[in-house]
């Protein structure tokens, strides 16, 4: 009973209230622990649905069930992805022809608004802290707790708060982590995705979706990806009559760029750079305040800049795009971006694998760890994974042996996430026609039976097994 009553009077505080944070609020939430999540954003999302479409994979699915009250809600909120097929369209006859096709592909489609829906309304609201600004933290000498300082947004006012152990879950532009690697740079992919979602409720026979159902027969059940000439497309069904679809175009990198914390005025553009990380929205936080001069410039930026990931696009440059996709598309696949409200454009960026995840009392989940291209449909799912992981390695080590636990659960990832990364940093070239070193550029009219083996989601590493 007492080992019991001191398991609960350990206490987390999580940095970020995304799907990674709120996985993790629920893997320690679990196992006795008191947890408070730290999020600038104002309130849950809710009304128009921000984000866009994900996929989950087996493993995934079991978590999320596990920690939901009501498993059928996962069922309602999510459509069965059972088929992956790649296919390629030729560019000036519009012929599509197949190029390989898994029908025991078991993935479930999700909007990221109705999944951070389900995830957030299964935990107790009180141990949310919205409107709050991560500043600072602070080890004590012992380490045995870890203080953490975040500004109230609505009113300005500082506060602190206590606990054993900090978790950095604020995204790929990770500011906790820029404490421990300050030179670390992303890397950008060579190209940029046009996004959007569809909304077709209310329409039940309109000309465009019969259109696309013609064209792509599986919507509903399938994962179609759609090659070209040095470029491809996502499509895919999500639940309450939604398209989702992205638009990969080859592109130098934005002008503003990712560049080292060290630079104040270069750490100023880095956290107004907008970039993107697979089929998620992430927001950049304050990190370690070194100079008072470097607090005020991380504010003042914040309280100006829409942090959002998403590039601004302007209507010219959504009419650029639609002509591209013209030229590269079927017209029953344009006609579904072009119906599409508010398309975004997410730089797509990913970072070399990193060797080290935990520091003292801080660790890092979700893209915070291993930030990833999207290709592999990794990134939710490696959040979901990190955050059971870390829960379980707590669980079984105790806070009292907090540096065993946390080197427990560096040790299981860090192999796994880091071949994904890899391997999703490939898939992307590949269906880009970009440059790989020792292999010819893909060209889907002259792909051999390997470079179609490479296409497949099922070669993921570690697809189907955690270790």
């Amino acid at each position: 009973m007492a080992e019991k009553q001191k398991k609960k009077k350990s206490k987390v505080i999580i940095v970020g209230g995304s799907i990674a944070g709120v996985s993790c609020a629920h893997a320690l939430t679990s196992i006795g622990w008191q947890v408070v999540v730290i999020e600038k954003t104002a309130a849950p999302p809710t009304g128009s649905p921000t984000g866009a479409g994900l996929g989950l994979d087996s493993l995934a699915q079991m978590l999320i069930t596990s920690w939901i009250a009501n498993p059928h809600l996962f069922q309602h909120a999510t459509l069965p992805l059972t088929i992956d097929q790649n296919q390629a369209t030729d560019s000036s006859t519009k012929v599509s022809w197949t190029l390989t096709r898994d029908e025991e592909f078991n993935f479930r489609a999700a909007h990221w608004a109705d999944l951070h829906g389900l995830l957030y309304n299964a935990l107790p609201p009180d141990i949310f802290l919205w409107d709050h600004q991560f500043i600072s933290f602070s080890i004590s000498e012992d380490k045995s707790y870890i203080k953490v300082k975040a500004k109230v947004l609505r009113n300005d006012k500082i506060v602190e708060i206590d606990g054993n152990l900090l978790v950095a879950a604020d995204g790929c532009l990770s500011l906790i982590r820029q404490n421990f690697l300050p030179d670390l740079k992303l890397r950008y992919s060579g190209y940029c995705a046009w996004r959007g979602v569809l909304d077709f409720s209310g329409r039940e026979d309109p000309k465009t979706i019969q259109g696309i159902r013609k064209a792509y027969p599986d919507l509903g059940k399938c994962l179609y990806f759609d090659l070209g000439s040095k470029t491809h497309c996502v499509l895919y069904e999500l639940p309450n009559k939604r398209l989702n679809w992205i638009f990969y175009v080859n592109q130098p990198e934005p002008e503003i760029k990712v560049l080292a914390y060290s630079n104040l005025i270069h750490f100023a553009a880095y956290i107004a750079i907008t970039c993107y990380i697979n089929d998620v929205f992430w927001t950049a936080k304050v990190g370690y305040d070194r100079t008072a001069l470097t607090c005020l410039c991380i504010f003042f930026l914040l309280h100006v800049q829409r942090n959002s990931v998403t590039m601004k696009v302007s209507e010219d440059m959504i009419d650029e795009m639609m002509k591209e996709a013209e030229k590269a598309w079927v017209p029953e696949l344009v006609k579904v971006m072009k119906e599409t409200k508010n398309p975004f454009l997410n730089a797509i960026y990913d970072c070399d694998p990193l060797r080290q995840i935990y520091w003292d009392n801080v660790v890092l989940i979700g893209d915070a760890a291993h930030p990833t291209t999207p290709h592999g449909l990794r990134s939710t799912n490696m959040s979901i994974l990190d955050a059971a992981v870390l829960g379980k390695c707590l669980e079984k080590w105790g806070v009292e042996n907090l540096h065993s636990a946390l080197g427990e659960y560096q040790s299981i990832r860090v192999p796994v996430t880091s071949k994904q990364v890899l391997h999703s940093r490939k898939l992307g070239r590949i269906k880009q026609g970009l440059h790989l070193p020792n292999r010819e550029q893909f060209d889907p009219k002259k792909a051999t039976s390997e470079d179609l083996k490479d296409l497949q989601q099922k070669n993921m590493p570690f697809f189907t097994s955690v270790y």
